[in-house]
């Protein structure tokens, strides 16, 4: 079996680990551009590529996916039987989609046709929705193609603080164990996949850093834990505060609920340590 696969950051660095300890490995792989990273803005390539190379798997990394030169380059490699997606990051087209004979897959992290979009593991938690994985053959419309198979997670695996990292390598890992366990029906044509309820579909938004601004003078409780568990890596959740009459940034770092009522436990203000809400609150001249 020939397999091209396309994805990008951790999430699909971590299928590709399972993939591998399963005995799967891509014949080639389509990553997108190395990128300026950190205040230094150092080109630095996505976590895909070094994986690649650490292992001599032939990369592409193309700009633009709908010019016909995309196309040649992969062929050069010869035919592939499947292809698969995992967090990839750029729109693939029909010619490419078309290009393994037995289809494309795509690994997304929600229970499809929930949270369709840029960000199902953040729209999950800001729903309180059940976590869980879905594989589907890709078509032109966005996370819209039949699903081949899908399985919930169970919330209690999923540790509550720095949640959405954990969450995402579960489902990275969980996805692709799916895949590998699928496959044999896919190759031999069993399973065509099952059409999606496309009246149940929502669909989640690119988060931005607006995003984590909470009030804590009247966002529910719920609201903000949620937050908190959904933007533990970016964009982080926070309130602004005046200290000597100019607007301060709180990160919240830590929080819960008890009885309904909010309680944070650690905060970050803008440019100083984490610290414990207690000795912030004691310790500043904030006005809250």
């Amino acid at each position: 079996m020939k397999m091209l696969f396309f994805g990008t950051p951790e999430f699909s660095k971590d299928v590709l680990d399972t993939l591998e300890a399963s005995g799967i490995t891509p014949s080639l792989i389509i990553t997108a551009e190395d990128k300026p990273t950190g205040r230094k803005m150092i080109i630095t390539p996505p976590p895909v590529k070094v994986w690649a190379e650490q292992r001599n798997i032939p990369v592409l990394q193309p700009r633009n996916l709908r010019t016909e030169d995309v196309e040649k380059d992969i062929l050069t490699y010869g035919q592939f039987d499947i292809g698969l997606v995992a967090s990839y990051g750029k729109i693939i087209p029909k010619h490419i989609l078309n290009i393994p004979t037995k289809g494309m897959l795509n690994i997304h992290p929600s229970l499809l046709p929930l949270h369709r979009g840029a960000s199902p593991i953040h729209s999950t938690i800001l729903a309180g929705d059940p976590f869980g994985v879905s594989i589907i053959f890709l078509d032109e419309e966005m996370d819209h193609g039949p699903i081949v198979t899908q399985k919930e997670i169970p919330e209690h695996i999923l540790p509550r603080d720095s949640y959405r990292d954990v969450a995402e390598k579960i489902l990275a890992q969980e996805g692709a164990l799916l895949v590998h366990n699928v496959l044999p029906e896919i190759l031999t044509g069993e399973n065509k996949g099952i059409p999606q309820d496309h009246t149940q579909a929502t669909y989640c938004k690119k988060i931005t850093k607006a995003d984590g601004e909470v009030h804590l003078d009247r966002d529910t409780p719920e609201t903000i834990t949620r937050k908190v568990r959904a933007f533990t890596l970016w964009p982080t959740t926070f309130f602004f505060s005046t200290q000597h009459g100019a607007p301060l940034r709180i990160q919240i770092t830590k929080a819960h609920q008890e009885n309904d009522v909010l309680v944070i436990t650690h905060v970050k203000p803008e440019g100083k340590k984490e610290m414990s809400y207690s000795d912030f609150l004691r310790g500043s001249q904030t006005h809250l």
